[in-house]
């Protein structure tokens, strides 16, 4: 599905982004049929071979497929010149600098409102684009720390632990290319775009969801529960015969089950186990009865057997394993693209379905300018024009 269509495909979408959170957003426009055009630096002013690790390596061609890719020299006169030439035609702009960056060059929300009343810019920033941390520079594991994340992650004692991914960048991202689409409904209504902004710090925060309420609302604060569920018992991590799986058994109707499974009369009688605030408070003992029984099977046979008694429950894969999984191949969580000199590989899929469309598939990463010429034509740009551009370096 190499073809430019899909719900998205009436915008264009301007893109500064580097590294990880810009992209992640950007991503979500590139992926559902926009025309993304993805702006960098022409090699002899910028020779970095990407932002955010090799752009031949998996994760820069994973997270900028779908685009067109074209170099224009932003700190130039003339080559901001020709990005407020786009500007005009485009509907969106998204950028990730230090929020004093694009005052500086003059690419703030009010200098593109001038141009084009009708562009949304969508910012995103490691704090906020004000306030007294504004100009710090942000990066995803200080978002954890002080998004509390960090303090929550981990064993019982063990120390802050950052999370595996990261989910302060991708949120982020994901946050922005909401706020994008729902200034773009808005406008449809209005013909005036808006500012979006968000941040690493503000979306690990709403990320931490019923953790925060907890605080919020009672002034619990919660700690490192490993890989306990912090308040429904029993939830975890259970050693089997081969390996580990993960079983929640929370609610009285599941623990009964969960019981007649693992052929333990005893835990159903206990008094000590009669209730979910009776096992979380003895949570050890719940945990170590359970773990008891499932050592002696492995984890595919308690897997058949608890899914068939209606108990949640599935294996703890490594990622290779993830995507040899029967249903991963169902729903699609990769596909292939084929790029003009690393070949065919396959790039991460997307978590969303949609009736009527399907996302973008089968175009990788561009390779930096491979269409400058080509967007610039398409927005009015003549070819003496262009070239005198390039022989001045500023394309």
């Amino acid at each position: 599905m190499t073809e430019r269509t899909g719900p998205l495909s009436r915008f264009t979408v301007l893109d500064l982004t580097r590294v990880r959170s810009g992209p992640t957003a950007v991503r979500q426009f590139a992926d559902w049929g926009a025309d993304v055009i993805k702006i960098e630096a022409p090699e002899k002013i910028d020779p970095s071979k990407g932002m955010g690790g090799s752009r031949d390596g998996p994760d820069f061609q994973n997270i900028h497929r779908n685009k067109r890719g074209i170099t224009l020299n932003m700190k130039d006169p003339d080559g901001l010149a020709v990005f407020k030439r786009l500007v005009e035609k485009a509907d969106v702009v998204v950028e990730n600098f230090r929020p004093d960056v694009k005052n500086r060059l003059g690419i703030d929300y009010q200098s593109l409102k001038a141009i084009n009343p009708g562009i949304v810019l969508a910012s995103i920033s490691g704090f906020g684009q004000d306030g007294p941390y504004a100009n710090r520079p942000g990066f995803d594991q200080i978002a954890q720390g002080m998004g509390g994340l960090m303090s929550i992650t981990g064993l019982p004692g063990q120390g802050p632990v950052r999370a595996g991914i990261p989910i302060a960048d991708l949120t982020a991202g994901l946050y922005a290319a909401l706020g994008t689409l729902m200034a773009l409904l808005e406008r449809e209504k209005t013909g005036h775009g808006q500012w979006v902004q968000s941040s690493l710090l503000s979306s690990q925060i709403a990320m931490l969801d019923f953790q925060a309420a907890r605080w919020l609302m009672k002034g619990e604060v919660a700690s490192q529960a490993g890989n306990n569920h912090p308040t429904s018992i029993p939830t975890g991590v259970f050693k089997t015969a081969d390996g580990h799986i993960n079983i929640a058994a929370a609610g009285d109707i599941i623990w009964e089950r969960l019981c007649k499974v693992l052929d333990v009369p005893d835990m159903a009688e206990n008094p000590d186990f009669a209730s979910g605030a009776d096992r979380s408070e003895n949570r050890d003992a719940v945990n170590a009865g359970i773990e008891k029984r499932t050592v002696g099977k492995t984890s595919a046979e308690w897997i058949d057997l608890l899914n068939e008694a209606g108990i949640p429950c599935g294996p703890i894969y490594f990622i290779d394993q993830v995507f040899d999984d029967e249903q991963v191949k169902h729903i699609g969580m990769k596909h292939l693209v084929e790029h003009p000199e690393l070949g065919k590989f396959n790039v991460l899929g997307q978590a969303i379905t949609m009736s009527r469309h399907k996302p973008r598939t089968g175009v990788a990463t561009p390779m930096r300018g491979q269409h400058t010429d080509e967007v610039l034509t398409e927005f009015g740009f003549g070819a003496e024009e262009i070239a005198d551009l390039r022989n001045r370096e500023v394309i």
